[in-house]
């Protein structure tokens, strides 16, 4: 499984402003790409909206050898309900912490199913640190009491691999009755080149998405007009003015 490799964690933000400030000017990450789309995502990348969004990549380098974070704004959308799904840990690119129920389940479907390496388990501490290779992040899972609450602003973990596994992997959740989120399906971004995606779903609701490695290799691709692309778009964006005019207040997903 060393072919694939982790990519990035998806955060649904609300207020895009503050965020990019957080993201730009305090952790000084980079711009890598800024893009806008006018309707809903196939595979449902800014959540269960359908209207104008937009994403944003954002890290310390390339996404061809760092894990970034990819800030997804729905215009429509002023805040979203937190749960106890994503755990920050001290460097979120280091590793990213996941809320489970059942870690040895968990560990069955991660280690068992997706094939990662488990390099640290602390029964005790219900803790468990996987990962695809030791320089790529890492995927933290740590057991909680109770059960895990994704509320509206949960996001999703992504890994790339060979794209001709992509069919293979999705028959192999189906033969296993795993959650399937979304079959495999080819996702567009004007002027740049399409991906095919396959969406699943852990035992606790993650979500996951895997991505052909070589298209997202030419996707990816830092673009040097990304900061610009953004702050265009924040100075364009009048949806706060346009709820203002009518007395009215963004819906909280």
């Amino acid at each position: 499984m060393t072919s694939r490799r982790a990519l990035h964690f998806v955060f649904k933000v609300g207020n895009r402003f503050q965020t990019t400030h957080f993201f730009r000017d305090v952790l000084g990450m980079k711009v890598l790409r800024h893009e806008e789309f006018e309707e809903g995502c196939k595979a449902a990348c800014n959540g269960p909206y359908d209207g104008k969004w937009s994403k944003t990549m954002v890290g310390f380098g390339p996404e061809d050898d760092h894990f970034v974070a990819e800030l997804t704004y729905n215009y429509g959308i002023g805040d979203y309900k937190l749960g106890n799904d994503f755990m920050s840990p001290a460097d979120p690119v280091l590793k990213v912490t996941l809320a489970v129920s059942d870690l040895q389940k968990s560990l069955n479907y991660w280690s068992g199913l997706l094939g990662m390496n488990i390099y640290e388990q602390d029964e005790e501490k219900q803790r468990a640190l996987l990962g695809y290779a030791e320089n790529q992040c890492k995927l933290e899972l740590q057991g909680i009491k109770g059960s895990v609450d994704h509320a509206a602003a949960f996001g999703r973990i992504a890994f790339s691999c060979p794209q001709k596994e992509l069919p293979d992997l999705e028959d192999l959740m189906k033969r296993e009755n795993q959650k399937i989120l979304t079959p495999l399906v080819s996702l567009d971004t004007p002027g740049k080149a399409t991906v095919q995606v396959v969406i699943l779903a852990d035992p606790d609701g993650h979500e996951i998405c895997f991505v052909g490695d070589e298209a997202f290799r030419e996707l990816s691709k830092m673009d040097p007009e990304g900061n610009k692309l953004l702050d265009d778009a924040m100075a364009a964006d009048k949806s706060d003015e346009w709820f203002a005019k009518r007395n009215k207040v963004k819906a909280s997903g």
